[in-house]
């Protein structure tokens, strides 16, 4: 077997490992875990007035809520509604979720 041959068919693993199988979508599970019926379909319009607008926050601060609520460090405001819907919610969707948050047009 050629050297070339060689260094190509034990690299071909690696590839494949380091390359996610599919992509999340994240607009699909904003709609699914129910985000849009308190932040609004468009992440403006909200359900109550002191609901969070969150269209076009920044990707990591909206994990990092998320994270926190699921997770009970943070337990304040209105976090008691949605710790209900966190628990439905993986760390890869939520990943997926603020990506399309942040890029929603404020």
């Amino acid at each position: 077997m050629k050297m070339k041959t060689l260094i190509t068919l034990c690299a071909l693993p690696m590839a494949l490992v380091s390359v996610p199988s599919y992509a999340l979508d994240g607009a699909k599970l904003y709609a699914e875990k129910t985000c849009s019926a308190c932040h609004g379909k468009d992440g403006k319009k909200t359900l109550m007035p002191d609901y969070p607008k969150i269209a076009g926050q920044n990707v990591k601060y909206v994990e990092k809520q998320m994270a926190d609520i699921k997770s009970g460090a943070r337990a304040n405001g209105n976090s008691a509604a949605m710790k209900g819907v966190m628990v439905i919610v993986s760390d890869e969707e939520l990943i997926a979720i603020a990506d399309y948050v942040s890029k929603m047009k404020p």
